[in-house]
């Protein structure tokens, strides 16, 4: 029966990777997955937000369908996720970290979560598409985290990610011992290398004699118009930043990559320890990438490369012979191929979707199949530093960006790989303008998200006032299990919570 394992990084871009041509970063366990495996070179974020990105990872769908518009979007709980569907075939489903679940439903078909989240489970970030270009500072991102930029012992997100790892750690290591017959899925979801961009000593050292270059594209003069919307965003111009401190805040940013990096090959090791390397898939991927200073530009929330281009690797040797595949493909493409290893591993059928799936099974390009591959996929936009729908198409090597209230920018990232030349004459624009048109009712579209913002807004409102019941999620932990205790059979208990297990032995009792 094949494990799955999937490791999930938090804004990390697949430009900040060895496996994807960065020269800089040390990576070497993910650039050792992506030897052994498939890597997915045209990779893309559903949406290059957190919880957006995460329901699209989750459930399959695009976010204008499942509702994920931005950080404190509902996700129900009849919304099915993969999680649900290999439980229905037969797995256990366990979580490990972040996925930024908002709603009283922690759990979205996770049998078990072993950690709370980082962040927020209730409608308190909402933006407000009625005044979108102001500033909710509350919980905006601002520049400290450049500013501030350098080497922390402990930091909020690094006392997380410590948990994370360890708890996952030990789901592999009870997973072994357990008596349960059931395939495990695993999902190990870490913070790092999202901002502030504080990494521990060893790992700014690992960059000591390491030349990290400045950003490709500098901040132009005149930003396009969402760009120009994100400066204001982020408060860019509330500080200035010296050449010093960019470097300082990128290099922050690869140590904590070297640190996710380092995760991963703890969690191999353990993998190996139990004897469980041979019959588990791991999926390595992100949820959206960072522009560290690209077009002046940080964090993300942006369909331009930096921030939308995504790692995406499938590592089953027994199965997938290590190659690259340059079709794009998207979050949404997880579910379905989940389902496509787990059905092959069981020998079991495929439960039919409950609701529609908008990505397709990357099981076939893993083998090297393009045939009917659409060569294709999309990203769509719809939280702050926007005030209408933003949609972005990949096409072969065009990406074509979409938003009512903006200039339409195509992109030949074959011949301009750092997006600089916006084909405002090229023919296919006319044939990407159609598939927008027909891709969604842009303007029913935003009165849609804006009715929800405010719904969400007045309902947090309420809930504020009186006796607060918060929907953060506290993992449950009965100690009176753990450990030796006098209600067990010491040995017995010894001797199942081992593994390799012991040698049996009968004693002699006189």
């Amino acid at each position: 029966m094949q494990n799955i394992l999937v490791v999930m990084a938090d804004q990390l871009s697949a430009l900040a990777l060895g496996c994807y041509r960065n020269a800089a970063v040390k990576s070497p366990n993910i650039d050792r997955l992506a030897d052994e495996g498939v890597l997915f070179d045209a990779a893309y974020s559903s949406s290059p937000l957190c919880t957006p990105a995460r329901y699209a990872f989750m459930t399959g769908q695009n976010i204008s369908a499942c509702g994920g518009y931005d950080n404190a979007a509902y996700l129900p709980a009849t919304m099915p996720t993969f999680a649900h569907y290999l439980r229905l075939m037969g797995y256990r489903t366990c979580l490990s970290g972040k996925m930024h679940f908002v709603g009283p439903d922690q759990l979205h078909g996770f049998e078990d979560r072993l950690t709370t989240d980082i962040y927020p489970a209730d409608f308190g970030w909402v933006p407000d598409w009625h005044n979108p270009h102001e500033r909710i500072d509350l919980w905006y991102h601002n520049m400290s985290s450049v500013k501030q930029a350098g080497v922390a012992a402990i930091t909020n997100q690094l006392a997380y990610d410590d948990e994370v790892g360890t708890q996952a750690m030990r789901a592999i290591y009870d997973h072994a011992r357990s008596e349960d017959s059931r395939p495990l899925c695993l999902v190990a979801s870490f913070i790092h290398p999202h901002d502030p961009y504080a990494t521990r000593q060893q790992y700014w050292d690992l960059y000591e004699d390491v030349d990290i270059p400045l950003p490709a594209v500098p901040r132009p003069a005149r930003q396009d118009a969402h760009n120009a919307r994100l400066e204001k965003v982020i408060a860019l111009d509330a500080v200035e930043l010296s050449e010093q401190e960019i470097i300082n805040a990128r290099r922050a940013y690869y140590g904590n990559v070297s640190y996710v990096d380092e995760w991963l090959g703890r969690l191999r090791t353990t993998l190996d320890e139990c004897g469980l390397a041979d019959n588990t898939t791991i999926i390595f991927t992100s949820d959206h990438g960072d522009m560290l200073g690209e077009f002046g530009l940080w964090y993300k929330m942006s369909f331009r490369e930096w921030s939308n281009r995504i790692p995406l690797i499938v590592h089953q040797p027994g199965r997938f012979e290590p190659r690259r595949v340059s079709a794009p493909v998207a979050q949404v493409d997880v579910l379905p191929t989940l389902v496509d290893i787990a059905a092959e591993s069981t020998g079991g059928e495929r439960p039919e979707p409950i609701d529609p799936l908008h990505g397709r099974s990357l099981v076939a390009l893993c083998d090297g199949d393009a045939t009917n591959d659409p060569d294709a996929c999309v990203s769509e936009y719809l939280a702050e530093g926007t005030a209408a729908p933003m949609l972005m198409i990949r096409r072969g090597q065009y990406k074509y960006i979409s938003c009512s209230t903006d200039p339409e920018q195509l992109f030949d990232l074959e011949q301009d790989p750092n997006e600089l030349e916006n084909l405002v004459s090229h023919p296919l624009l006319e044939d990407f303008r159609k598939e927008a048109a027909a891709y969604w009712d842009s303007a029913a579209l935003q009165q849609t998200v804006i009715r929800d913002q405010d719904r969400r807004r007045a309902v947090h409102a309420a809930l504020r006032l009186g006796r607060y019941q918060g929907w953060d999620f506290n993992p449950a932990r009965d100690a009176s299990g753990e450990y030796t205790r006098s209600h067990m059979d010491l040995t017995r208990f010894d001797i199942t919570s081992r593994f390799p297990r012991p040698t049996p032995f009968k004693p002699k009792f006189k």
